[in-house]
């Protein structure tokens, strides 16, 4: 059967020489096996690059919101002690890898009632805390840590010292002083009073 153009009748071509020049010509309309290929490999090769980017970035990102958790966590403490006559203890515990704010609300400070519990929470292994140190000179890292705050600021400082899921250390600092909570990257220096025989006069 012929194969004509619908505006004259004089271009009649039959089909098997309509179907021979296809062939002839090709159809660049569709891929071929080779192009579709090399296409799946680049776009695999691209998902790869973000996952692994996407990756280091989510634990990056992990470690820093909870290490900036603790500290927002400690800075609400001191804020809401200083306006008020409220007393808050933070509790740190190396050992079991987690912290707890409560408000003190009885004298014996040894019991932690559930009802004075405010937030609990657990570090993960992108970020572990590795010792703590007071202002005193005193070192944890096998006991519970209270740092305790009321209406005139921190009852201690010192420092909380973290690390990341690449045992880099990260320094938790409180300042007794100023009130003021920082994240600074390293083990940093504290000040630590001086003893009485190293007074000078």
């Amino acid at each position: 059967m012929p194969i004509c153009s619908a505006q004259t009748h004089t271009n009649c071509v039959s089909r098997e020489t309509y179907l021979d020049l296809r062939f002839a010509i090709g159809d660049s309309r569709g891929f071929t096996l080779i192009e579709l290929v090399v296409v799946v490999l680049i776009v695999s090769l691209f998902v790869l690059l973000a996952a692994v980017n996407l990756s280091g970035l989510l634990q990056k990102s992990t470690f820093k919101a909870q290490a900036q958790q603790l500290v927002s966590t400690m800075q609400m403490a001191a804020s809401a002690a200083a306006e008020s006559d409220r007393r808050y203890e933070l509790i740190i515990d190396p050992v079991e890898q987690r912290y707890t704010l409560r408000q003190i609300t009885s004298t014996d400070l040894s019991q932690v009632l559930e009802e004075e519990i405010i937030a609990e929470n657990d570090f993960s292994n992108d970020c572990r805390v590795a010792y703590i140190m007071f202002d005193d000179g005193e070192y944890i890292n096998d006991g519970w840590a209270k740092f305790r705050t009321g209406h005139s600021g921190w009852q201690y400082g010192g420092k909380i010292v973290l690390l990341d899921d690449g045992q880099r250390p990260y320094s938790v600092v409180v300042n007794r002083l100023s009130r003021i909570i920082t994240l600074k990257e390293g083990d940093v220096e504290i000040l630590l009073p001086r003893r009485e025989d190293e007074m000078l006069f």
